[in-house]
């Protein structure tokens, strides 16, 4: 088997961030402890077989059955009752996590048409990662043919770093394509 993202950072990342950081002990060296995908479904509404369509798309990508997420609140302009399905999830972690993200930083993104990395601003202040996509074929194992309607899903990658600057040199030494900051237009 070929080296994986979890052997590349065990090995070579985990020690360069420690000697960049100058953390006293190993265990402070961030690491990434889940990936959640989360697709939002407020078609859901008025459209009840999309959400087994996108539940199927979500458990194809991931390996993982999907939880549907319920509404908190009543909001009578969208039709909206509590207790109402609007939504998918699923938290990875472990090896499906490792492999999910090898999938994404060398397969996924790289078949966005015009890519150009992902946003470097895009960090919430404690080093945890958000990534939206604007469809679901991004993905090899997603059948063009078979899909109903094109999805768009946010994924949420959550680490032990305390600060964005260590969040982005974890995902960068992990692959993560980052945009180059070039001038604005």
């Amino acid at each position: 088997m070929k080296a994986g993202l979890k052997e590349r950072y065990d090995k070579t990342l985990k020690d360069e961030l420690r000697k960049q950081f100058s953390y006293p002990n190993i265990m402070q060296v961030p690491r990434v402890e889940k990936v959640i995908l989360n697709i939002g479904m407020g078609e859901a509404i008025g459209n009840a077989k999309a959400m087994d369509a996108a539940a199927q798309d979500l458990a194809t990508i991931t390996g993982q059955r999907p939880i549907v997420t319920k509404s908190r609140r009543a909001i009578s302009n969208f039709r909206l009752r509590v207790g109402m399905p609007i939504g998918l999830k699923v938290t990875l972690r472990g090896e499906r996590m490792w492999h999910f993200l090898e999938k994404l930083v060398t397969v996924a993104l790289p078949r966005i048409r015009d890519f150009q990395g992902v946003p470097d601003r895009s960090f919430d202040g404690r080093g945890n990662f958000s990534l939206g996509l604007k469809e679901q074929l991004v993905f090899p194992e997603i059948d063009y043919d078979k899909i109903d309607r094109l999805r768009g899903l946010e994924v949420t990658i959550v680490t032990t770093a305390r600060t964005d600057e260590e969040g982005r040199a974890l995902l960068r030494g992990l692959g993560m394509p980052f945009r180059t900051v070039t001038a604005e237009r």
